[in-house]
């Protein structure tokens, strides 16, 4: 064989090669709402493996009643906690949204007279902003009807999230050495090495995520309770429970528990104002970079860059995943990117 055969057939395998690259970046991309689930729930199955394991090593004497099938009774337990929420927090809110819609049309007059004392109010045009508050419940209606159809398919993606999480967690161990199997064994145990010290990161992740819920959920609980607002328990604990939602989460919050409280008193308004403009400078200057540093090692501005990317690639969703994968790259950069002492 002569040395241009040798080369003509690097070239053509090197060309092969090339559309192969370009057809597989092609099909991710076609492909990438659902290479995205897969991968949202097998981080979610990583995260949550402690809690599994810890539910499935329960012992009743030498009686494991919940081996292998943790992860569902941690599926019941959150069924089970958001559906007993729903059932003490939303009754009395429905029998007083009946009811204050019922004294609306007598409230209404007192309300607006509260309005027109305001010190700005002699310079707003009331009947222009009655038609532009008209023309926003016109347009809000008009897109809660036409989004109708994205809701219904973002319960669909949260389902299949769901399903593929628990099999994640039944079947990860399988999964995860068919993975190793791919590549060379030459690496493979490095490979190994560093994926579970990412996922201790991203196990302590989650402890430190969920001590913030705690903190939020305590001080927001106490917080209502002191300043005597409408359904403090409920709100309290769905504070905390959304802050697992970076930014929007806290977002949602405010505006319920403003909502709430501008029923009954606009002071009840300004104190709940204060204390969430108190904690989210104390939650962000204080506990997120410490809680949160000390848990996946890294630093505050990595983690709040994390965050902000996650949300503008994939919303809620991304923001959500956004530490946990901060923290894997982190892993893989140290490993593979960063120079060694010894490699120097």
């Amino acid at each position: 064989m002569t040395r241009s055969d040798t080369g003509s057939r690097s070239l053509r395998g090197d060309i092969l090669f090339g559309f192969a690259v370009a057809i597989a970046i092609y099909l991710a991309w076609l492909l990438r709402h659902v290479l995205f689930l897969l991968y949202v729930s097998a981080l979610f199955a990583v995260v949550l493996n402690p809690l599994t394991c810890f539910i499935a090593d329960i012992r009743f004497g030498r009686f494991r009643p919940f081996r292998k099938i943790g992860i569902f009774v941690l599926l019941l337990f959150v069924v089970g906690g958001l559906t007993a929420f729903g059932f003490l927090a939303i009754p009395p809110a429905a029998r007083d949204l009946h009811s204050f819609a019922d004294d609306l049309p007598a409230r209404l007059p007192r309300i607006l007279d509260k309005f027109q004392r305001l010190p700005f109010a002699g310079s707003i045009d009331w009947d222009v902003l009655s038609a532009r508050i008209e023309g926003a419940a016109t347009q809000a209606a008009t897109y809660v009807f036409f989004s109708i159809k994205d809701w219904a398919g973002t319960v669909v993606d949260v389902a299949t999230a769901l399903i593929l999480t628990v099999y994640f967690s039944l079947e990860g161990d399988a999964a995860y050495r068919w993975f190793l199997s791919l590549v060379p064994a030459g690496g493979r145990e490095r490979l190994d090495s560093t994926l579970r010290r990412a996922e201790l990161r991203m196990e302590k992740w989650l402890l430190g995520q969920g001590s913030l819920m705690l903190i939020l959920g305590l001080a927001s609980t106490i917080t209502y309770s002191l300043l005597h607002v409408r359904y403090a328990y409920a709100l309290g604990f769905l504070t905390g429970l959304l802050n697992i939602i970076p930014v929007v989460g806290a977002a949602v919050s405010i505006a319920l528990a403003l909502l709430v409280a501008a029923i009954d008193s606009w002071g009840r308004v300004l104190g709940i104002a204060i204390f969430y403009i108190i904690y989210l400078n104390v939650e962000n200057s204080f506990l997120i970079p410490r809680i949160m540093r000390s848990r996946v090692n890294l630093p505050g501005l990595a983690i709040l860059s994390a965050l902000l990317i996650g949300a503008a690639l994939a919303g809620v969703v991304g923001a959500l995943v956004s530490v946990p994968t901060a923290a894997l790259v982190s892993v893989l950069i140290d490993e593979y990117v960063v120079a060694k002492p010894s490699e120097q």
